[in-house]
Formats: C-alpha cells, structure tokens, sequence
C-alpha cells in the first residue's frame, strides 16, 4: 500500500491532501482527501474514490458531488509512428472532451484537445532540445491565440519553467524540486503583465510519497 501527502500554501488559499493507493492485480485503487475532509470532523467533503488501470482506463467517483469521471485511453500507430488517444467524460457535467498525441520521436510530439460540441479546440506542439529544455507552443482556436511555455532542468532534478497566455497576459514562473528522499517541492508565481506587472498569485506546494507495508 502507497500513500501520499500534499500541502500547499498560496497567498489565494492553504489546502493540505492525501492519497493512499493499492494495488490489485493490473489495476490500482485509489482513495484521495482533501482538508475539507477532516474540517470539523469527518466527513465525505473533499473525498474521491478511484479504479486505474496504467495505460488503459480510470474512473473516479466523486462522492460529496456524486459525480463520474472516465478516461479510457488507447495507442495506435500510422505509418509505425504512436498516436496516444484519450477520450474523457464527466458525468454530471455532461462534458467529453478528445484528446491525441502524435510522438513522431524522441524529441517531436503534436497534441489536439477538443471538448465535444463546443467548437473548441487546441493545438499543440512540444520540442525537446538535448533532452533539457522543452519548448510548446499552443494555439487555442476559438479565442485565436497563442499560448507558449518553456521548462528547463537544471542541476539534475530541478526543473524550472515559464509559461504566457497572450489572451489574458499572464505570466507564469514555477520551481520544481524532485528528490526520492524529500519528495516533491514547488514555488510557483503568476504575474499580470499590463501598463505595470503585478503578482496575482504566489504559493508553495509539498508532496511525499512513502511505502506504508
């Protein structure tokens, strides 16, 4: 059995989290909570169930809100090159949205996103260069712009990475430490660039996984 915990302090709003996971056979029983759960006592608030199979399909089931959520994904190949599909609904919503890969290799993939009867749809295109910086740029065709981000890992396990929409003018900064000793850490910054920068947002987030028996 796997667990894991999650904090995360925003000038927005302070959340905390917990996953715990098992594993049965080919597929995957999750159980996740939010503080909300444990907020004047316990209670189905903030509690989701989950059933994953790796490379094959989830369903998560949202209990407070009796929601489903299924994604079923799948890979075929055109000309040897892998496409990844995936195709995910939610329930309540009664939202579908499609989404593909093409990995022409290594260091090339073409993405497509469409949320189902609403005429939108985005592109997107990711380059790995020397297998340390990755450029993707996006176009979001019912708002008609484009969208970039670039990561970069340094120092072997930090990453760091900035991302602008045009349509809104935000900037985003994120700072990503991955240790298998000290988990997951992240400081992340969004900045509105209009007549003066401002920042509209700054948080701190944890996360760390350990073997339960």
């Amino acid at each position: 059995m796997k667990a894991s915990l999650k904090a995360k302090y925003s000038t927005d709003k302070n959340s905390a989290g917990a996953t715990f996971s098992v594993n049965a056979g080919n597929v995957k029983l999750r159980a996740s909570m939010t503080d909300a759960t444990f907020i004047n006592g316990p209670s189905l608030n903030g509690l989701a169930l989950s059933l994953d199979k790796p490379g094959s399909f989830i369903v998560d089931y949202d209990l407070p809100k009796k929601d489903l959520r299924f994604q079923f994904m799948n890979t075929v190949r055109i000309a040897e090159k892998p496409i990844n599909l995936s195709y995910v609904h939610f329930k309540n919503d009664n939202r579908t949205i499609l989404d593909g890969t093409l990995v022409f290799d290594s260091t090339n993939k073409v993405s497509a996103n469409h949320v189902v009867g609403s005429g939108n749809a985005k592109l997107k295109y990711t380059y790995v260069h020397g297998g340390v910086t990755t450029f993707e740029p996006s176009y979001d065709i019912a708002k008609d712009c484009w969208d970039f981000a670039v990561s970069r890992k340094v120092f072997g396990n930090d990453v760091f990475k900035a991302t602008y929409q045009t349509s809104s003018k935000a900037l985003g900064l994120d700072w990503t430490r991955t240790s298998k000793h000290n988990g997951l850490f992240k400081i992340s910054a969004s900045l509105a660039m209009g007549e003066q920068i401002k920042m509209t947002n700054l948080s701190a987030e944890s996360s760390w996984d350990f073997e339960m028996f």
